[in-house]
């Protein structure tokens, strides 16, 4: 009900430069502000106050911290992230700066397709491999291929390639939905809905339900 003050996709803006293709695009799709640090970062305003990525993530974090811990029954207070294969340094850097804020001690960064093959027990298989993963996520789709080479009895991950779009994940999806609701009301009722903020956040609402 507060549409220029939710936020979501915030993962597309960490370790941007507000310069940057990526944040230009996402300004005309996204409800909330997202405004030109003093350093030249992207950061977003919500309610008049300006705030980091790292910041926005680090409340995620915090309640995945919470959730660990409730069903643990004990105190967590280190963590692995994982970050998309292509994230740079600086991106990567911003991540392990969430994770701080949020008051944990991050041991690794480690690339998600890295991630996904030790989920499927891949480190486990004998011999030397070559694995496409593919990674359809809430913000962007993406395919890395990694080589897992055992040696000496333990498995080495390396990413050899990746690539994908940053604006092909489950947002997307939500955006090409509202879009149809919204052109298909504007033909029986003859009023554009992409003039009342409300009824968009009420549309995206639905939208992630029906999909």
């Amino acid at each position: 009900t507060n549409p220029t003050n939710t936020l979501f996709a915030v993962k597309r803006l960490i370790g941007r430069r507000f310069d940057d293709s990526v944040v230009s695009k996402d300004k005309d799709m996204v409800p909330y502000k997202i405004v030109k640090a003093d350093n030249g970062d992207a950061w977003v305003e919500v309610s008049g106050k300006k705030m980091a990525p790292p910041e926005i993530s680090a409340k995620v974090l915090q309640k995945m911290k919470k959730t660990a811990e409730d069903y643990l029954g004990a105190e967590v207070t280190e963590a692995v992230i994982t970050v998309p294969a292509y994230f740079n340094d600086s991106q990567r850097q911003a991540t392990k700066d969430a994770g701080r804020i949020a008051g944990l001690d991050v041991k690794r960064i480690i690339n998600e397709p890295t991630a996904a093959a030790l989920a499927y027990g891949m480190d486990k298989q004998r011999g030397d491999q070559k694995v496409a993963v593919y990674d359809l996520g809430g913000g962007t789709f993406d395919i890395s291929i990694i080589e897992i080479a055992e040696i000496e009895g333990e498995h080495q991950f390396e990413v050899l390639s990746t690539n994908g779009d940053t604006f092909l994940g489950g947002e997307d999806f939500d955006l090409r939905i509202i879009d149809h609701l919204v052109e298909s009301f504007k033909k029986e009722q003859g009023v554009d809905l992409r003039n009342d903020p409300l009824a968009l956040q009420r549309l995206k609402e639905a939208a992630e339900k029906a999909k």
